[in-house]
C-alpha cells in the first residue's frame, strides 16, 4: 500500500507552466493537472493505483518527468507499462521518482544520496545545475499542500 501511495505521488507531481504560482494551495495531483504538461505521469499514477496516495497528507517530494520526457522513452514503452498486468513494474518506476518528506532545492547537496519510495537510491549533483541520476531539474521547488515537485527532463528507471 505504501508503495502504491508513493507511486501515485510520483506520477501525479510532474508539472510545468503558469499554474505554479497557485500550486501551494493544491495537492500534488491537482497541481500537476493544472500545469497541463503531465498527462502521461497522471495517467501512469492512475494505472498504478497511486492517485489516492498522492492526494493524501504526505509530505512527498516528487521528481516529475514531463510529457516530453515520457515521449523520449522507446516506442511502445508507455503503452506497455500502462497495461494492467504491468502495474507492479509501473509502480516501481513511479515510486523511484518519489522521496518521503518535503525536500526543497536548498536542502540538496552535491553527491547527496536519497532513498526513493521504492527503496532505490537517487544521486543528486549540483554542479552546473541540479540533476537527479543525470536527469536535469528544469523547474524546482513547486510547492503543493502535501509536498514539493521538482520537474525533470528524463524518466528515471530503477535498476533491475
Amino acid at each position: 500500500m505504501i508503495r502504491r501511495t508513493f507511486m501515485a505521488l510520483a506520477a501525479t507531481t510532474a508539472f510545468a507552466g503558469s499554474a505554479f504560482a497557485a500550486a501551494h494551495m493544491s495537492n500534488i495531483v491537482e497541481t500537476a493537472q493544472d500545469a497541463g504538461n503531465f498527462s502521461t505521469l497522471l495517467a501512469a499514477a492512475e494505472a498504478a493505483g497511486l492517485v489516492e496516495t498522492l492526494t493524501g497528507e504526505g509530505p512527498y517530494t516528487v521528481f516529475a518527468p514531463t510529457d516530453e520526457a515520457f515521449a523520449e522513452l522507446p516506442e511502445g514503452t508507455v503503452d506497455t507499462l500502462l497495461m494492467e498486468e504491468n502495474q507492479e513494474q509501473l509502480s516501481n518506476i513511479l515510486l523511484y521518482h518519489v522521496v518521503p518528506g518535503s525536500v526543497m532545492s536548498g536542502d540538496l547537496a552535491d553527491g547527496m544520496e536519497v532513498e526513493a519510495a521504492n527503496g532505490g537510491t537517487l544521486t543528486i549533483s549540483t554542479e552546473g545545475g541540479v540533476t537527479v541520476n543525470g536527469a536535469s531539474v528544469t523547474t524546482a521547488d513547486i510547492e503543493a499542500s502535501n509536498g514539493v515537485i521538482h520537474v525533470i527532463d528524463t524518466v528515471l528507471m530503477p535498476d533491475g
